[in-house]
């Protein structure tokens, strides 16, 4: 039922939307119906009412006569689709409904049209929202990262905050994100983030948000182990139990680091036993339900390894990023980092992890090429 509700009153808002106006518009809504946004009562309560409220705002001006749910979404079985709607049933599905929206974008281009567009107008321009957590988006935005440059530069992505964790969303808040559908927004070219490794066959991986390494990849982790187990959000949780585990399962050696400025030049090297290394698409970045680790225009953090006593002691200064005036902490810039260490390390990928182990060092993560085209709001 709140998959109908939400599909109804989206579409509404979608229908009136002034993204490229003097294109026709398709948009195609992916969610995870299980995700904290549609099952938590309360928060879904809260996001009914910003929906309803937005539609009321949209509903100010007509609905656009060329606009439509894509024929992706049409095609899809069950009755949302005409709504625009398709909801994920396993891992990886949201990869794989945006892989068939690719082909229809690249159909378009080439036809000038689909059968809801009169032969030989102009193609349609595509939306493509995201109402799920890190994981849906990641999912969609990696797909998207191997498109054609022509089709990305036919379609925008929209990330709205319908997860438990909602750092990759384009607003903390439903009703933020969604004036970016009602009042004028451009498309921005957002960046991403590669892990390599130097065992063959094993990655790339990609993030959109921050990559990062050592005790916040085992806080994913175990978080993710735990969904379906533990009411609420059980990554404050592991926050607290992490503190006390970590070093128990995982030996925190001395690690080897070399950090690169964008034009490839080294600017730093050091041994250091590292306990965390996030690096982020760029600064002013939030993890871990909006726990400040990037708090200014720096986009890498690490911090050294501590006693357990000043873990307890500064973990909740991640959440106004105070953290960056301790010791323990190096915040700068980089557009590379490679890493080598001699104990087995996790790695998180906006929320999904990996274990790496010696065979995989040296590792590398890098800030690459802007290509996903995402909504930011227009100043008028």
């Amino acid at each position: 039922m709140n998959s109908e509700i939400f599909a109804a009153l989206l579409c509404g808002i979608c229908a009136r939307s002034r993204i490229v106006p003097d294109r026709p518009l398709r948009w195609t809504i992916i969610t995870n119906p299980q995700a904290g946004g549609f099952t938590i009562r309360s928060r879904w309560k809260k996001h009914r009412a910003m929906l309803e409220a937005s539609l009321r705002k949209a509903e100010l001006v007509p609905p656009r006569p060329d606009s439509g749910p894509s024929l992706t979404a049409r095609q899809a079985d069950g009755s949302l689709g005409a709504y625009g709607l398709i909801p994920t049933t396993a891992a990886g599905h949201a990869g794989t409904i945006t892989e068939a929206l690719i082909d229809e974008i690249r159909s378009g281009l080439v036809s000038g049209g689909d059968r809801q567009n009169t032969p030989g107008k102009t193609a349609p321009f595509h939306l493509i929202i995201t109402a799920g957590g890190d994981g849906t988006s990641r999912e969609v935005q990696a797909a998207l990262f191997s498109a054609p440059a022509l089709v990305r530069s036919n379609c925008a992505v929209l990330r709205l905050p319908m997860g438990t964790g909602n750092d990759g969303a384009d607003a903390p808040e439903l009703d933020r994100a969604l004036e970016l559908l009602i009042a004028p927004a451009y498309i921005h070219w957002a960046g991403a983030l590669r892990l390599t490794t130097a065992a063959p066959g094993k990655g790339p991986f990609l993030a959109f948000n921050i990559l990062s390494i050592g005790l916040d990849a085992f806080v994913t982790h175990m978080t993710n182990r735990m969904k379906g187990r533990l009411p609420g959000d059980s990554y404050k949780l592991w926050v607290d139990i992490a503190a006390l585990l970590y070093d128990r399962i995982y030996r925190v050696g001395p690690m080897d680091l070399r950090f690169f400025d964008p034009e490839g030049r080294e600017q730093q090297a050091f041994r250091e036993k590292v306990l965390l290394l996030a690096v982020g698409e760029s600064g002013r970045r939030t993890y871990g339900s909006r726990k400040k680790i990037l708090p200014d225009d720096r986009n890498v953090c690490l911090l050294r390894q501590m006693s357990l006593w000043r873990k307890m002691a500064l973990k909740d200064l991640f959440n106004s990023g105070t953290h960056v005036d301790k010791p323990e902490a190096r915040l700068f810039n980089a557009g590379r980092v490679e890493f080598r260490g001699e104990y087995p390390i996790l790695a998180q990928m906006d929320g999904e992890t990996v274990l790496l182990g010696p065979e995989d060092f040296p590792g590398t993560i890098e800030v690459i090429e802007k290509v996903i085209p995402v909504l930011k709001p227009q100043c008028v």
